[in-house]
């Protein structure tokens, strides 16, 4: 991360980084004796740093275990729609005059309740009987991400240019925009969701028995897919509230870890959150790196990433058969 916030369009010594970062959070050294250093480094690309390592982990752990919630190893915010309700939600403002047609919603605050509204709209779907199927889950994900993406076509298509370049830059991810007041708020979602998430590890594990193993220890199948649904909802839509839409992240990740160290997800949630951390830092490193000092959206470079990768894993990975 240090590195990240050295490396741009301005280089700057990793040892004025440290003093500056030093400086601000814990008081010790002297004031920077350039303030125009002190602002690159402090107020705009400690916090984009921030944000993006929040940002994989959030979107890490929420597709770690959706794969496990739905018994699909393809499963992830994308696939269940939670990302395309997001995107409906911040294009509606954006295009409709920055909020004010939405009560004063923010982009954040209402790609928040996009997808949050989607993923209820996938839970209803997915019951059958009062019960939560993982193949229903799944098909209503794909099915409502569907209508999501139709209304969000729609909706550009009334667009003004200027609307439709902030409309097509949201939706390929960037968190070149960070600020310091918005990092409280998405950092204590990501915190307490992914503690949460992992104490409920020992649970995850029993639920990879399959359903009929895991009620038999005890487990209530149905309570615990809707627990980890909200969680997942609440996990994935602050983290696209605060960065827009970003895809591959909450498949690659979770995958990667597992090859290497198994499924056991009191391991494997903390680690695929430092993993998802660190991977998005890299990534928005270099979309600000490759073509300076242009930036490169983040889903772009996720997507080029993310897809060999799995091409690689189906062709050698005799698991997933």
């Amino acid at each position: 991360m240090i590195v990240a916030v050295s490396v741009g369009a301005v280089n700057v010594p990793l040892g004025d980084v440290w003093g500056i970062v030093l400086h601000h959070t814990t008081g010790v050294g002297a004031a920077p004796s350039d303030p125009a250093l002190d602002q690159i480094v402090w107020n705009f690309r400690t916090p984009r740093v921030v944000l993006a390592a929040l940002v994989g982990a959030g979107l890490a752990v929420s597709g770690a275990v959706l794969q496990t919630v739905v018994s699909n190893p393809l499963a992830d915010p994308v696939v269940l729609g939670f990302s395309y309700g997001a995107t409906l939600g911040a294009v509606l403002v954006i295009t409709l005059g920055g909020g004010a047609a939405l009560a004063g919603l923010g982009v954040p605050a209402a790609a928040f309740l996009g997808a949050v509204a989607a993923g209820a709209l996938v839970f209803a779907l997915g019951r059958r009987r009062g019960r939560l199927a993982p193949t229903r889950l799944v098909l209503a994900g794909v099915a409502v991400g569907y209508v999501f993406l139709s209304a969000t076509s729609f909706v550009q298509l009334r667009a003004t240019p200027t609307e439709l370049r902030t409309v097509m830059f949201w939706m390929l991810g960037s968190v070149a925009g960070a600020q310091w007041d918005q990092l409280p708020a998405v950092t204590a979602v990501v915190l307490v969701t992914t503690a949460s998430l992992a104490l409920l590890g020992r649970r995850l594990n029993v639920l990879l028995a399959g359903d009929e193993s895991a009620a038999a220890l005890g487990v209530d199948v149905n309570r615990l897919r809707a627990v980890l649904l909200v969680l997942c909802a609440l996990l994935t839509g602050t983290v696209i509230a605060a960065a827009g839409s970003i895809g591959f992240v909450g498949l690659m990740i979770p995958h990667l870890v597992r090859l290497t160290l198994g499924a056991d997800h009191r391991r494997l949630l903390p680690l695929t959150a430092l993993l998802g951390a660190v991977y998005l830092v890299l990534v928005d490193l270099l979309s600000r790196t490759l073509n300076r000092p242009n930036e490169i959206p983040l889903g772009i470079l996720t997507a080029l990433l993310g897809a060999p990768f799995f091409l690689w894993l189906l062709r050698h990975n005799k698991g997933l058969d």
